[in-house]
């Protein structure tokens, strides 16, 4: 695998007007075998999973499933898996559904505090344990500017903690993204007939106003991120703060 101490500066100079398969290549050229993904086969994943195994067909993609996911969001998980021919790894909490409530409560009616300590629980700690089992150098995520106002202020490269992670369609908008599922006759998850935008947990979701392309249903209003895209230790934040992100 090719050298990782990178220049953010000039690789996000170099990448800023490519396409996104361009960006998905140079990573492939970069980390190699270090390389993977995540999805939460939420409601415009499959457009991720498709641009990314088409040059990369054998990448790790890791599902955090929280336990808690719509039952439509499992067979569209498995509906996509075979169809793209995914290498997915599944990764969850030690501490299944029932022990977390019975010793914790409903953590995601215990406001902001109760929905940070569930994300820990239920996603950041399985994270941090696929990554270290697959030997993970980087993340390709398909966060894109227009979803929250975290990520507007992101760059195509970042670094996260110890971890490189790559936004190969940060600059899409929701047109390019429907233009894209249309042009390669991919599906959306079934629930976005029902008015979901932005599909998590059935306990913390719900249809979007307006039908917007929009986070407006998550977590009881009470934030935006889930916790996964987040930097985590006050070295991360500071990391981020000082670089004018």
């Amino acid at each position: 695998m090719a050298n990782t101490n990178l220049d953010l500066d000039e690789v996000n100079h170099k990448l800023r007007l490519v396409t996104a398969e361009h960006v998905v290549q140079w990573a492939a050229e970069i980390f190699g075998d270090g390389l993977m993904m995540t999805s939460s086969f939420g409601v415009q994943s499959a457009v991720m999973l498709h641009l990314v195994t088409r040059v990369v067909p054998d990448i790790p993609v890791i599902w955090i499933d929280t336990g808690f996911n719509f039952p439509e969001t499992y067979t569209f998980g498995e509906d996509l898996t075979k169809r793209l021919g995914l290498n997915l790894k599944v990764y969850q909490s030690d501490l299944s559904p029932a022990r977390m409530v019975a010793i914790h409560g409903r953590l995601w009616e215990q406001g902001k505090r109760g929905l940070d300590r569930y994300d820990v629980i239920r996603k950041i700690e399985p994270r941090d344990r696929a990554f270290q089992d697959l030997g993970v150098k980087s993340w390709f995520s398909g966060l894109r500017r227009d979803q929250t106002q975290f990520r507007k202020m992101l760059r195509k490269v970042e670094y996260f903690g110890s971890v490189v992670k790559i936004h190969p369609i940060l600059d899409w908008t929701s047109e390019d993204v429907d233009a894209y599922l249309k042009q390669h006759d991919l599906p959306y998850h079934p629930l976005r007939e029902k008015g979901y935008t932005s599909i998590g947990d059935w306990h913390s979701t719900k249809p979007s106003e307006g039908g917007s392309d929009s986070r407006d249903g998550r977590f009881q209003g009470l934030k935006q991120e889930c916790g996964l895209h987040l930097p985590q230790s006050e070295a991360e934040i500071a990391s981020r703060d000082s670089s004018g992100l």
